[in-house]
């Protein structure tokens, strides 16, 4: 279990490996990011947006001078893209070290799909994702050390796997369909790290969750409005805690030496809103393995990816 008050100070050096992040243009992704370089990993910003890339890039350097990180463009809401982003490593990339699943939108207000036919938070947060780690998992590193990190949240207690209607086309709310990402996101971190240990791979699956940080997560750029972006940031203000904080347990279950695989790692505060990373509270509806199953049959039916460990 972590230490009471682990900081990014105690990520240990990471000099050698490399860590791909996705959404690390700002919030918990650019946190992380800048920890990991800090540490003297090489890192990918995976992101959408190149002009943001360039201003992250920039304000990591000016922080660490010497940090080593570069930008490859991925849209985790489009499968085309997760395509061509996992390409690059078939192609003869490094080896990866760290890969932290964190890309994510939430509260999107209408229901929309995205080019490949997926409602937009689903895709984005969760089946991007699953495609990305099944086409780089032949890439990553078969170590003791290498981590995968799903971003989970809080928000998956109260939130419910409709296995018969994954893209919510019956009943869609917008913070249930979060909930539902980041459920998934948790039960298939799980999952792959049950497939990686009966597969005798050394690769550790961690998820993990950042209580309740200050990020923009709940804008959705151009869609949601000024007034519901607004209360969103005012809450998180109030309850949560900074992204620079929210990023610790994240941060931890990738680089820990004793974050264990198949656990969960979340803020160890009141309600796991706040504090430093510790183990944190699985829902018992996130524990069921048959569920688990069928979430990962119908995710490689949906993306066309299929692992091989």
């Amino acid at each position: 279990m972590a230490t009471r008050k682990w900081t990014a100070a105690d990520v240990p050096s990471l000099t050698g490996r490399l860590a791909v992040v996705t959404g690390s243009t700002s919030g918990l992704g650019y946190e992380a990011a800048l920890a990991l370089a800090r540490a003297g990993a090489q890192v990918v910003l995976a992101a959408r947006d190149e002009a943001k890339a360039q201003r992250t890039m920039a304000s990591i350097q000016q922080v660490h001078a010497g940090a080593q990180v570069e930008f490859r463009q991925l849209d985790t809401a489009s499968l085309a893209s997760v395509q061509e982003f996992a390409a690059s490593w078939r192609d003869g990339g490094p080896p990866i070290d760290i890969l932290l699943l964190n890309a994510g939108i939430s509260a999107v207000p209408q229901r929309e799909e995205t080019e490949d036919g997926f409602e937009r938070q689903f895709a984005t947060n969760y089946l991007g994702h699953f495609a990305l780690t099944g086409l780089l998992l032949p890439n990553v590193r078969r170590d003791a050390s290498s981590r995968i990190v799903e971003v989970a949240s809080i928000a998956h207690r109260r939130a419910w796997l409709h296995l018969d209607d994954l893209q919510l086309k019956s009943s869609y709310r917008p913070m249930a369909a979060y909930g539902l990402t980041k459920l998934a996101m948790l039960m298939f971190g799980l999952e792959l790290d049950r497939r990686l240990k009966a597969a005798g791979s050394p690769v550790r699956s961690i998820p993990a969750h950042p209580g309740v940080a200050s990020t923009d997560i709940t804008r959705r750029g151009d869609r949601a409005g000024p007034i519901q972006w607004f209360l969103g940031q005012a809450l998180f203000n109030v309850i949560g805690q900074s992204a620079a904080q929210g990023a610790l347990p994240l941060l931890f279950a990738a680089t820990a030496p004793d974050a264990k695989g198949g656990a969960y790692y979340g803020p160890n505060g009141f309600r796991e809103i706040h504090g430093y990373p510790e183990e944190a509270e699985i829902a018992p509806h996130a524990l069921d393995r048959l569920a688990a199953e069928r979430l990962w049959s119908a995710s490689e039916e949906l993306t066309g990816v299929t692992y091989r460990f």
